[in-house]
């Protein structure tokens, strides 16, 4: 098929591979424009827009795809069908319409849960024990049209960063499926139970809560690894918590029950295992406290 690829981060790049490699003619790649990173604040592309350069594919970043003109040109494109990865642009109904087959997208949850911005980090939040990809037909409202097919995936004790690399891959191989024989996957709607929207994470869910149970905390820290980190202060410094697990001795949320850093927790306790402190790299919590101790009887977010 011929085929305008659309996406933006990390976990849309095994997509734009899969589909190369099965041997699809990527006519065109859509994708946010390039951002300010690093020291140098310099001008840097996203990782689906480096990856299409080192293929060799045309990579287009308008800010917007609202106006008449940018519309025609993807239109101008003519292609059989347009797919769609963690993409960041709302898509017009020119634009969806513009493709043969329209638009597919690929999503990061078992549809209708967790529609929206964060449906990795939000499924692991809310302690739900599987999750998986969509591939849908794209419509106007938000994450809302026609299934065709579905993957499940169990959460375990995953990272957002390891459940995400392993979305981003069953999502691939999934919609290179899809695509080998469309007849085979008629549209289904959506159920209309089981709604739930998972928005945009606010960098001040990053905080930790220890008046929450000790299990919420030790999602919050899973949810929030990589980004944004999920942290606590202490002594004037912030420290973010990249694992942790869950120990039943209780004690007064936020305090320090132990001198191994055991946390106290609106129910059971929090010990943190590999943790960074501002400006420094990730360390074990014994190799922090030889240089940093944090006394049982203080508390942390003093």
């Amino acid at each position: 098929m011929r085929i305008i690829y659309m996406g933006t981060p990390d976990f849309a790049v095994p997509a734009l591979d899969a589909l190369a490699a099965a041997g699809h003619d990527i006519v065109a790649v859509y994708s946010q424009p390039p951002r300010p990173a690093g020291r140098g604040k310099g001008l840097r592309p996203s990782p689906v827009h480096a990856r299409a350069q080192e293929m060799g594919v045309e990579v287009r970043t308008p800010v917007s795809l609202k106006g008449a003109e940018e519309q025609a040109a993807f239109a101008a494109l003519n292609a059989d069908i347009a797919v769609v990865a963690a993409y960041g642009l709302i898509l017009p109904r020119p634009v969806l319409d513009a493709p043969r087959h329209g638009c597919l997208n690929i999503h990061a949850s078992l549809l209708p849960r967790w529609r929206g911005a964060a449906p990795i980090q939000r499924a692991i939040l809310a302690g739900d024990n599987v999750t998986g990809v969509t591939i849908m037909a794209m419509e106007a409202g938000l994450d809302t049209g026609p299934m065709l097919a579905r993957e499940v995936t169990p959460i375990e004790v995953k990272t957002a960063g390891a459940l995400t690399a392993e979305l981003a891959q069953a999502g691939a191989e999934l919609m290179v499926d899809v695509l080998a024989d469309l007849a085979a996957c008629p549209p289904m709607a959506q159920p209309d139970e089981g709604v739930t929207y998972a928005a945009k994470i606010d960098k001040a869910e990053a905080r930790i809560d220890f008046t929450r149970d000790a299990h919420a905390v030790e999602r919050q820290v899973r949810a929030f690894n990589p980004a944004p980190g999920a942290f606590f202060a202490y002594g004037g410094e912030r420290f973010r918590v990249l694992a942790a697990h869950v120990e039943e001795r209780g004690g007064e949320p936020g305090a320090l029950l132990d001198e191994a850093l055991l946390i106290g927790c609106g129910a059971g306790s929090i010990r943190p295992t590999l943790i960074q402190r501002a400006g420094k790299g990730a360390m074990t919590a014994p190799d922090l406290l030889r240089g940093f101790p944090m006394p049982a009887g203080r508390r942390v977010d003093d």
